[in-house]
């Protein structure tokens, strides 16, 4: 089993940035993929990005694409999202997933659905003011 704590959120004006973090307990970080969702008001959890175990590969939502940068550090159990030239519309609660994936999934494996992660944080809120 895995806990997961996100870090990092605040209010922060529209081009700024900010940088999340989530620490993972346990010894097998590296076994998990990693995804970063958020919530808005109002609106249901959305993809944001995501991670394959070795951090070789990524993939992100359109809406956050050159933006963000998703990242991981195995060695300290922890999975960043660093966010630039935010904007209002980034306003939300943030949390970071883990899902360990079936052995014969390789390494390179990530995914953006919601249901195929086992473990949630319990969400950072980020707010851009205009």
């Amino acid at each position: 089993q895995v806990q997961l704590v996100e870090s990092g959120g605040g209010l922060v004006q529209a081009g700024g940035s900010l940088r999340l973090s989530c620490a993972a307990s346990g010894r097998t970080f590296s076994s998990y993929v990693m995804g970063w969702f958020r919530q808005a008001p109002g609106k249901e959890r959305e993809f944001v990005a995501t991670i394959s175990r070795s951090g070789g590969s990524t993939y992100y939502a359109d809406s956050v694409k050159g933006r963000f940068t998703i990242s991981r550090d195995n060695a300290k159990n922890t999975v960043y999202l660093q966010m630039n030239s935010l904007k209002p519309e980034d306003t939300a609660v943030y949390y970071c997933a883990a899902d360990r994936p079936p052995s014969y999934r390789s390494g390179a494996y990530y995914t953006n659905e919601e249901n195929e992660y086992d473990y949630w944080g319990q969400g950072t809120q980020v707010t851009v003011s205009s």
